[in-house]
């Protein structure tokens, strides 16, 4: 942890001169949640929780920064009149740091976010408004493969839909566990969606989850990993919205970052950790997302370092 506590900054550092390496950016939406409420005060709870996440990683042999900028930018001002005003304007929010130079992580909020992302990940130089060039990897419990949820086709349940409507090249699911019958017909027909099911990558016997990371490590291009933390088992996250059981230890979830950001014919533009929400007897869930967000973090400054 940092000995001199910078209070709203991520990881509790100090501000930096000149342009970022890494942006963190709160994003405390909440519009459409369906069962457990509280996501929009989760990234300023996550924030406050990762000012005790040590800073120094094995993989980097330093402590964080690390030699690199780390910047937290303001929250997202919540503005907009209805669903739709609110997304273009997380849009507009989004928009300046997919710039190439800087690593948006992103902190929700719902995973309702995930379309704004989606959008203005188009303007990534490798993207460059091509998003057939664009995967997916996506830690969560739930498909959120709906066309719509109460009539609402933003909603989080609609969140990976509304990400492939853009075109995307591929979406690669982990820890998947709860969906729907027309869910499910989705993910057996559709060629541009993979998906590992916790059922059958928490085996005991002829796992998959080799062939997962595998999966992963050879993906080519531009990606983007959302992380929606109830991907993890709930008793990792049990103030998220909506917690499973049976899903991701935190070590699996931090092999696949590992993977992800190993991968030699691929590059990880932008993260998010969303669905986050603060614990009233403990800060477990806000704590595990400090976590996978800081792990994000170095892997990302450690490809740095070996490009350098």
């Amino acid at each position: 942890m940092a000995e001199e506590f910078f209070e709203g900054n991520f990881l509790g550092l100090a501000e930096q001169d000149g342009k970022p390496d890494i942006v963190v950016l709160p994003i405390p939406y909440e519009l459409t949640t369906s069962y457990g409420q509280g996501t929009g005060l989760g990234p300023a709870a996550c924030i406050q929780a990762s000012g005790q996440v040590e800073l120094f990683d094995p993989i980097l042999g330093d402590d964080l920064p690390a030699g690199r900028k780390i910047k937290t930018f303001q929250s997202w001002n919540g503005e907009g009149n209805s669903l739709t005003e609110q997304l273009d304007g997380i849009y507009d929010y989004l928009l300046p740091w997919f710039d190439g130079e800087t690593f948006p992580v992103i902190l929700g909020g719902e995973h309702g976010i995930l379309p704004a992302i989606v959008n203005a990940a188009g303007n990534h130089p490798l993207v460059d408004g091509e998003y057939s060039k664009l995967s997916i990897v996506q830690i969560d419990a739930h498909a959120d493969l709906r066309e719509e949820l109460g009539g609402e086709r933003f909603s989080h349940a609609c969140s990976a839909s509304r990400a492939m409507d853009f075109g995307l090249k591929h979406l690669y699911q982990v820890g998947i566990r709860a969906f729907s019958k027309t869910e499910y017909q989705r993910i057996q027909t559709d060629d541009r969606i993979t998906t590992f099911f916790a059922s059958d990558i928490q085996k005991t016997v002829d796992s998959s989850w080799q062939d997962c990371l595998g999966a992963l490590a050879n993906i080519e291009g531009p990606v983007h990993l959302t992380i929606d933390i109830d991907g993890l088992d709930g008793s990792l996250v049990p103030a998220t919205g909506t917690p499973v059981p049976g899903g991701l230890s935190f070590w699996q979830a931090v092999e696949i970052i590992k993977s992800l950001f190993s991968s030699p014919r691929a590059t990880v533009i932008s993260m998010d950790v969303n669905e986050i929400v603060p614990q009233k007897d403990t800060p477990l869930t806000e704590f595990t997302a400090a976590m996978l967000a800081t792990k994000g973090i170095v892997h990302h400054i450690n490809k740095l370092n070996n490009s350098d």
